[in-house]
């Protein structure tokens, strides 16, 4: 399938197959689209926890409302926000840029400080909403990623993040949960969704130029 047609193929499927698993192949690809995409300020703040542990599984399901694709699917992909953009992360990823790159760009340096000094000051919740949103970016290449490798995803928010946090012990690393992402197959005969058409408003309604 080409994109447009990965994209009218995926929806939010309702019913996984619990006898199928996502092959790891898919998986790496899907997850190697999210470690390409764009970040701001290329901070990347943010990590994926794969979760295929039933018992871990089931633990979260019961913490995201008994949602059943969470176990019905092979694999649970959590996104997990920074709690904070401290010093520390920032220096840890510029750091990072100049040895991967092999020289150090003045400019980049120039943004870093900049970085230094306003990132911090705002306080935690701040950026935490602002990593937050980034995670959401990698989630739209997750979806589309798992399209294109024709494997299903429902992403979720219906689940109580301080729970998911103490399953996965993500307060320990600095890490808070902003959105679930269970991946595998669909049950087309058991899935009321399958078969509706795909609706989303037209162009005129959706798309304004200003020229």
């Amino acid at each position: 399938m080409d994109l447009l047609q990965a994209l009218n193929w995926r929806y939010a499927t309702k019913k996984m197959d619990p006898t199928k698993s996502v092959p790891e192949a898919k998986v790496q690809r899907i997850l190697e689209a999210v470690r390409m995409t764009a970040t701001s300020s290329g901070l990347q703040p943010y990590e994926i926890i794969v979760v295929t542990n039933k018992e871990v599984r089931a633990k979260i399901q019961i913490a995201a409302s008994n949602q059943a694709q969470i176990t019905e699917g092979s694999h649970l992909l959590v996104f997990a926000a920074w709690n904070d953009y401290t010093a520390d992360r920032i220096n840890l990823m510029f750091d990072y840029n100049n040895e991967v790159r092999g020289f150090v760009n003045e400019g980049a340096e120039a943004y870093r400080q900049m970085l230094l000094k306003n990132y911090p000051a705002k306080g935690p919740e701040v950026n935490f909403q602002h990593a937050a949103k980034q995670s959401y970016i990698a989630l739209g290449t997750a979806l589309i990623a798992a399209a294109e490798q024709e494997v299903d995803a429902t992403p979720m928010e219906g689940f109580k993040p301080a729970e998911v946090d103490e399953i996965l012990g993500l307060a320990s690393r600095g890490l808070r949960s902003t959105v679930l992402l269970p991946l595998g197959y669909r049950e087309a005969d058991k899935d009321w969704l399958v078969n509706m058409k795909k609706v989303r408003r037209t162009n005129d309604k959706f798309i304004t130029e200003v020229k």
